[in-house]
């Protein structure tokens, strides 16, 4: 994995370069180098992972090409390379080679994560790409000078009169969700290249975008035999290309079913792996009330003899949150980011370069507790309406927290009636959303109204974009489109690179999730199961204990963070005085936030996180004259 970063036309681009090894170093510290010319300057940073020889270092020049490359894709030298001469054995040679051979039709072969850039040294012509999933990030903007790209948005504030004026669509976004969806940025005229799509620009610095590929809705079977042995197929050889490195590879187990499934086909290929399981603090899991995966994870392991190792996760949060809001480049309020980033600070401690993560299969088999509670949702609108009256009145008086414990099903239960009685779309928005429409515009001062009802026909346009006859897999391709791309990857890759280790998504893979939505949605929830066929599938390989255990979330006490050592931390970042002095949100409002959380009266925790998290970005991105360097 690696970081690359491009400058066109600017005059200064060969320090912009130079500028952009240093601030992106984490992401490659084995190696950075520039390559320029009179129209173009190209940055790389190098984490070696295969080809470890010095012959593989990027720039990359072959030709009349240069590319820098991010990423890891399929093996396709001896199906459509043969008879080519190669340098290295690596990926980045493979991808300029089939760039030269079939031009931009290469990405059509391409399986794998990916963002790269191919400049033409004749035409002066650049092509930019990113993988189907978006993966790998790539940002872009364009000022008067020239137009610069990167692997991450702090570089780009070094570009000559780049605009830092806040994109409130994407501020609006990132309130009612904690995370930013669709390719706008939290500043305007900067953003990033969608998935599945490819940026040409050429001598004129005139560039247009174009999709390479789309999921279809395609149904494989409706067989379950059928579907098990298809799904068990691809999730093999998904996992056995994932394994491909040179250095070693470790995997997470959380001692759910996604990560345990991964670890123990990942054991056939590689029976050495090594796997790395979160623990929690005590004190945190009693405000929080979090699941003991680390009881899980050593079972599986005991039973299976991986090579089991714990990380206990008691973070200084006042220390780290400053240096992951810096890292995520965007406001993200997940504090899943902080696991993983702590996570992957100590593999990186014990020499551990790549690592697997079970991300994207709840998101391709319907395995959130969110898509269950829509299907209630839909009998509870049958309910007379004297019993939701009754219900409403009781759920509403409950407390989420007494003495300093916090109540689950409190919580679920007044979250549920946030959207049981909305439409399918609407209620599956609120489903993880943070405030009401109401609500948002009421935290925004009700000067962005429009922003709001934006958001709303956003979601409603991609909620309503396949699968109108299964619901089921209408809310998976909502979530792959919107979940998964906006918040689960982004988080995952900005905070593993940010501690220099390559993280590794095997489910999140152009052939799995094509044939996972190719499998009806009456395969993924039956019986009043989540992840149906997943599970039928991976009883090939794991035990009944793992494979029907509880759901669990891959989160952080963050309650138990924002009663105890962040409290005054919040008191500070959002009084009264700095709130009104930011000028974008109602200070009265916020107060409330705060208060009635502290109450016990709404578990309002994540709210105020992401608050924290925004000032803080404020703060790092836009306050400071230039960027931090890591």
């Amino acid at each position: 994995m690696c970081g690359i970063a491009g400058f066109i036309g600017f005059n200064n681009k060969i320090l912009l370069a130079e500028q952009a090894n240093i601030i992106q170093k984490h992401r490659g510290p084995d190696n950075q180098a520039v390559w320029y010319d009179e129209y173009i300057s190209l940055a790389h940073q190098r984490l070696s992972i295969i080809d470890l020889s010095k012959a593989a270092n990027q720039p990359m020049l072959k030709d009349d090409f240069v590319i820098i490359f991010n990423g890891e894709i399929k093996e396709l030298r001896s199906t459509h390379l043969q008879g080519l001469p190669h340098i290295t054995q690596s990926d980045t040679e493979v991808v300029l080679d089939m760039f030269i051979k079939y031009g931009e039709k290469c990405l059509d072969f391409f399986i794998g994560m990916f963002a790269f850039a191919i400049y033409n040294k004749s035409s002066h012509e650049v092509f930019l790409a990113r993988d189907h999933f978006g993966i790998k990030p790539l940002f872009y903007t364009r000022t008067e000078q020239g137009f610069a790209f990167a692997s991450e948005l702090k570089t780009l504030l070094i570009v000559p009169d780049f605009n830092r004026t806040i994109n409130i669509k994407s501020l609006t976004a990132c309130l009612n969700y904690l995370w930013i969806p669709g390719n706008e940025t939290m500043f305007e005229n900067c953003y990033k290249l969608p998935p599945s799509h490819y940026l040409k620009i050429n001598v004129n610095n005139h560039f247009e975008i174009h999709k390479y590929w789309e999921l279809k809705e395609n149904i494989i079977s409706e067989k379950e035999d059928v579907l098990i042995k298809q799904l068990r197929k691809v999730i093999d050889e998904s996992i056995k290309r994932h394994l491909i490195s040179d250095v070693p590879v470790s995997a997470f187990l959380s001692g759910g079913l996604d990560s345990s499934l991964i670890s123990v086909v990942a054991q056939k290929y590689n029976p050495k792996l090594s796997t790395y399981t979160i623990a929690t603090a005590n004190k945190d899991k009693r405000i929080e009330h979090m699941p003991p995966d680390e009881k899980f994870a050593k079972f599986l392991a005991k039973k299976l003899s991986f090579d089991y190792n714990e990380i206990l996760i008691d973070s200084d949060i006042i220390k780290n949150l400053p240096l992951i809001v810096r890292s995520l480049d965007e406001p993200i309020g997940d504090p899943a980011a902080i696991n993983t980033f702590l996570m992957c600070s100590a593999l990186k401690a014990k020499g551990v370069k790549v690592v697997l993560s079970g991300m994207g299969a709840d998101e391709v088999f319907f395995g959130y507790r969110k898509m269950k509670a829509l299907l209630t949702a839909k009998k509870y609108k049958r309910y007379p309406g004297f019993i939701k009256k009754i219900v409403n009145f009781i759920v509403k008086n409950l407390p989420v927290k007494i003495i300093g414990k916090g109540l689950r099903l409190s919580r679920w239960s007044k979250k549920f009636l946030t959207f049981a009685d909305l439409p399918l779309d609407e209620a599956y928005r609120m489903s993880y959303s943070y405030y009401s429409p109401e609500q948002l515009k009421k935290l925004l001062k009700n000067i962005h109204n429009n922003e709001v009802d934006n958001l709303i026909a956003d979601h409603e346009r991609i909620f309503n974009e396949r699968y109108h006859e299964d619901i089921i897999n209408q809310m998976c391709f909502t979530d792959i489109n919107m979940f998964m791309v906006g918040l689960n990857l982004t988080y995952t890759d900005r905070a593993s690179m940010a501690a220099s280790v390559e993280v590794r998504v095997p489910y999140v893979d152009k052939d799995v999730i094509s044939t996972g939505m190719g499998i009806p949605g009456e395969f993924k929830f039956r019986n009043k199961e989540t992840k149906y066929i997943l599970k039928k599938a991976a009883r090939k390989y794991l035990p009944d204990e793992i494979i029907y255990r509880p759901k669990a979330s891959f989160g952080a006490p963050i309650r138990s963070w924002i009663s105890n050592d962040l409290k005054d931390y919040v008191d500070d970042l959002l009084s009264m005085e700095n709130i009104k002095k930011r000028g974008y949100l109602n200070a009265d409002y916020v107060k409330d936030i705060i208060e009635k959380d502290r109450a016990g009266k709404e578990d309002n925790a994540y709210r105020i996180y992401q608050l924290l998290t925004l000032e803080l970005w404020f703060r790092e991105f836009v306050d400071k004259t230039y960027p931090c360097y890591n």
